[in-house]
This record gives structure tokens, C-alpha cells and sequence, in this order.
């Protein structure tokens, strides 16, 4: 295995993030650890075997400030799969200590900013501070089909769909329009989900996931949904990106501004429900009255459902 470190000073291997991962030769596993700092870099890794270890989030902070609706050179849009500050492709992927952001503002001014984009086939996130305001967080793999013409432009929208897995544990994800969404198998457990006030009466909405009904999808185990500011009920917990989008929710407390009906059609397709909006042991501020199809889980399914992650 490869050890490198990444500091603003002469005493360390390499000054920057991404030095530090073109260096790591194809197939060989790395851990990079980065020390306190401000990071101000576009990451882009599709190293097969990478370890990345800051020391905290809000001291090894990683940050730009791509938004989608920015013009390039060629007279395209940037659109939202090439916004991200970092993207990882590969098989395993861990990352520790460290803040991702991105800080182009709001979306209705600059469009989708992710902050992160993994298209990783098993990735664990640790202790990690992820912020923007839309789209702050892409677990692949796409959709298949695209709903807008070369909607899906950016790392590997050309490539086959494969279902990657995703655990990310005690960190905090902050952000309002979709700011979790993709195809993934993905468990947050004992994670923060903080919803940033628009001054809207809707406000947002937390995951947007597009798997397939048949898989487990978006997973939120023993995690908390707070707000900055934002008013009751203006948030919705989920909306399905795609026709069979699952999100399940177990043992987690919601705010006062979580909508009571809980899960929100997509505009223009409230036809659609084929979704999967479920929950188990719900700490809620507000009555629920969740809208069909919510459904509810026992407690062996529900253990059941995030053990499936430790496997």
C-alpha cells in the first residue's frame, strides 16, 4: 500500500489533494492523509483502491464553487454532473475527517452544485461534513434514460448502470433541493440531515433517490433532521427521481419543518406510484399523515434492512 500525506507546507509529501491521487499508480491501494487546511480544488479520482483521511471536518475542508448553470467555452451549460468539487469512481473508497463543499449558492441563481459524486462500488464515509445548497450529494449509478437532452453529461454518463453501496456513518449532509439523491444502495446511519432555509413555503426536499423498486435504496437509520430557519412543514423527506424511488426511514427524529405527509410526488408526474416511502419508529415534532404509498416496517425488517449493509 501507498502512504502519502498532503499539507500547506514543505514538510509533507505532496501540497495539494489532487497531486496526491494522480500519483497513486492504477491498482494500488493508497491512503492519503491530509492535514488541517483549506483546500480549494476540483478533485477527480477514478483510483481503484483509495483511502483519503483529513483531521476533522471543519478543519480539512475541500471547496469550489462549480454551479451548473455556468456557461463553457464551448456555449454549453456545465450542467449538474460536471458541478461537483469531488468525484470518485472505482471499488473501494474511504473517507474520514474531512468537510466537502461546494459554494457557488443558491440554486435558483447558479443551479445544482454537488459537492460530492461517488460512483464507487463500495464506499464508506466517516465523520465527513458535506454542504452545498442543491444536489449536494450524488451516489450513482444515473438513471438509464435521461429526461432532457444531455441532462446527463459528466463523468461516466456514457457507462453501463451498475448498483454501488454506500455507507456513511456520524456525519452531517447540509443542503436544501434534493440534496441526497441517485441510484445507490446507500445507509446513513446516526447521520445529520440539515435542510438551509430558502424563504419558501416549500423549502425543499431531503433525498431524491432513482433505484429500482427491488433494491434497498436510500437507507436512514438513527438520523436526525434538523433545519436552518426553515418554516414548519416546508420540507418534504423524499420525492422519487424516478418511477421506483425508495427511501426508507428507521428511528429517525424529524424537525418541525418536515411535512407531516412525509413524502412529496415529482412536479408534472403525480400519476407515478410505484415509489417506495417507508418508515420505522418515527420521532416526529408534527402529527403524521403520510401520504400513500408510505408504508411501515416491523422491527425485524427493519434490522434486518440495515444489517444487509455490514455484510
Amino acid at each position: 500500500m501507498v502512504e502519502l500525506t498532503v499539507g500547506h507546507s514543505g514538510h509533507y509529501d505532496f501540497y495539494s489533494i489532487q497531486e496526491a491521487l494522480d500519483q497513486v499508480p492504477y491498482g494500488t491501494e493508497a491512503l492519503i492523509r491530509v492535514k488541517k487546511g483549506l483546500y480549494r480544488e476540483k478533485l477527480f479520482s477514478d483510483k481503484e483502491h483509495i483511502s483519503i483521511l483529513g483531521e476533522g471536518p471543519q478543519d480539512t475542508v475541500i471547496t469550489f464553487s462549480d454551479g451548473a448553470y455556468a456557461m463553457l467555452p464551448e456555449g454549453r451549460k456545465r450542467g449538474t454532473f460536471r458541478s461537483y468539487t469531488a468525484f470518485f469512481s472505482g471499488n473501494q473508497l474511504h473517507l474520514a475527517h474531512l468537510g466537502i463543499r461546494n459554494e457557488a449558492g443558491d440554486g435558483r441563481l447558479v443551479g445544482q452544485s454537488m459537492a460530492l459524486y461517488l460512483d464507487v462500488r463500495k464506499s464508506s464515509l466517516e465523520d465527513v461534513h458535506l454542504w452545498s445548497h442543491q444536489d449536494t450529494l450524488f451516489l450513482a449509478p444515473l438513471p438509464e434514460k435521461e429526461r432532457e437532452v444531455q441532462g446527463f453529461l459528466g463523468p461516466r454518463c456514457f457507462s453501463k448502470r451498475i448498483l454501488n453501496e454506500v455507507v456513511v456513518r456520524d456525519s452531517v449532509i447540509s443542503g436544501d433541493v434534493d440534496f441526497v439523491f441517485g441510484g445507490s444502495d446507500a445507509l446513513f446511519s446516526s447521520c445529520t440531515l440539515v435542510s438551509l432555509d430558502r424563504g419558501e413555503a416549500i423549502n425543499g426536499y431531503v433525498a431524491a433517490p432513482c433505484g429500482k423498486k427491488g433494491d434497498r435504496g436510500l437507507v436512514f437509520s438513527q438520523c436526525e433532521f434538523l433545519s436552518e430557519g426553515c418554516r414548519a412543514e416546508s420540507v418534504y423527506l423524499m420525492r422519487p427521481w424516478r418511477e421506483e424511488g425508495k427511501a426508507t426511514f428507521l428511528s429517525c427524529s424529524y424537525g418541525e419543518h418536515i411535512h407531516r405527509l412525509g413524502c412529496s410526488p415529482w412536479p408534472g408526474r403525480e400519476s407515478e406510484s410505484s415509489f417506495t416511502f417507508a418508515e420505522f419508529n418515527a420521532q416526529a415534532s408534527l402529527p403524521m399523515e403520510r401520504r400513500a404509498p408510505a408504508s411501515q416496517l416491523d422491527e425485524v425488517a427493519a434490522r434486518t434492512l440495515v444489517a444487509s449493509f455490514s455484510r
